[in-house]
């Protein structure tokens, strides 16, 4: 099925896909710009993290307070994974896409793929966290 389909229920055609995009459930729900944007929030995420880690080394923060650099490098993680997967885990969650500008999404009629989108967006979600919490612990058993 196109996207059109999937977004509306219907089996009409939809226009070509951007850069070789196209909306596959559970797989892509992100075009060119929203996957520039979770790249720059990945860059942001692992500057946040360099900087938080450094000024707890600073200010002689007990190693286990080191272990707050994992909020911003869940943040990275999750950018990074979103922009390589082409998958948006806050658009699968709520059964949207979108291959345009920022700012504009599309829903998404069919149930099956929904449920596959939220399954992809629980994965990414998990997978973050986890790399987050990696990246906390090595920050806590530094020697520095």
């Amino acid at each position: 099925m196109t996207h059109t389909a999937l977004a509306t229920g219907t089996t009409g055609s939809s226009s070509a896909p951007i850069a070789g995009l196209e909306y596959r459930p559970g797989v892509c729900n992100i075009g060119p710009e929203e996957i520039a944007r979770r790249r720059r929030a990945g860059h942001i995420g692992v500057i946040a993290t360099v900087v938080a880690f450094v000024v707890l080394v600073a200010i002689g923060a007990p190693p286990l307070a080191r272990l707050l650099v994992a909020i911003p490098a869940v943040i990275a993680a999750s950018g990074y994974l979103q922009a390589w997967l082409k998958f948006c885990a806050g658009f699968g969650s709520r059964g949207v896409f979108n291959f345009g500008a920022i700012g504009g999404t599309e829903a998404i009629a069919d149930p099956e793929a929904r449920a596959r989108d939220r399954s992809r967006a629980n994965r990414i979600g998990l997978a973050s966290f986890a790399i987050g919490v990696a990246v906390g612990l090595v920050a806590v058993v530094l020697p520095v």
